[in-house]
């Protein structure tokens, strides 16, 4: 009998520590957030000065330096479902505004990019339990764009302001993530390895 091979997740592997899972996963978000906007620009026929205005769509607390790792991790973890609720919305209103008709590489890459986002909330939720020992916080939709505007070039503006979002705090995850204890001490103990390994050749 033949055997299957099955592609694994990034992140879906539980024997690795829940930091490690949730860098990757937030890697792969970032990296995927990249290409559902370039498909974007691509559908809209958007040009090189098309850019989405400032300021940030979440509300969150203001990073800082003086914050402890508990609190990096529920200010990220509170975006990441901040996000998740604009990314939704901003589904609905392309469909019942765009037209949703026809599905493509860009409704596929717009699906993954959601599931992916909603791995990533789940990982940081866990670390959040771990670190806290409560339960995770409810999203504040307070101050959210959820309706959106009403112009159809204002409605394709939004959107991709919500894709640009997105990939913003994947971005902001993968370093937060990073600078966790846990995944510094990790990195470290693999550097030494590599160094003393290379020693030990010569």
């Amino acid at each position: 009998m033949a055997r299957r091979h099955t592609s694994r997740i990034p992140g879906s592997d539980l024997s690795r520590t829940t930091p490690e899972r949730a860098v990757s996963v937030a890697q792969l978000l970032h990296h995927e957030c990249s290409l559902l906007l370039e498909l974007y620009r691509k559908k809209e026929s958007f040009t090189a000065d098309v850019t989405a205005t400032d300021g940030r769509l979440v509300s969150v607390p203001p990073a800082s330096s003086q914050l402890d790792p508990k609190d990096k991790l529920w200010r990220l973890h509170s975006a990441l479902l901040q996000c998740r609720s604009l990314l939704e919305r901003a589904v609905t209103k392309e469909e019942e505004e765009l037209g949703g008709g026809k599905k493509g590489e860009y409704e596929t890459q717009r699906k993954m990019v959601k599931e992916r986002l909603s791995l990533l909330i789940a990982n940081t939720g866990e670390l959040l339990k771990a670190v806290d020992g409560t339960a995770v916080p409810t999203p504040n939709l307070e101050g959210l764009e959820l309706e959106g505007p009403t112009v159809l070039f204002e409605i394709k503006l939004w959107v991709y302001r919500i894709f640009k979002e997105v990939e913003y705090w994947s971005k902001t995850a993968i370093t937060t993530l990073q600078d966790l204890p846990t995944v510094k001490a990790k990195g470290r103990a693999n550097t030494a390895r590599v160094r003393s390994t290379r020693s030990a050749r010569r």
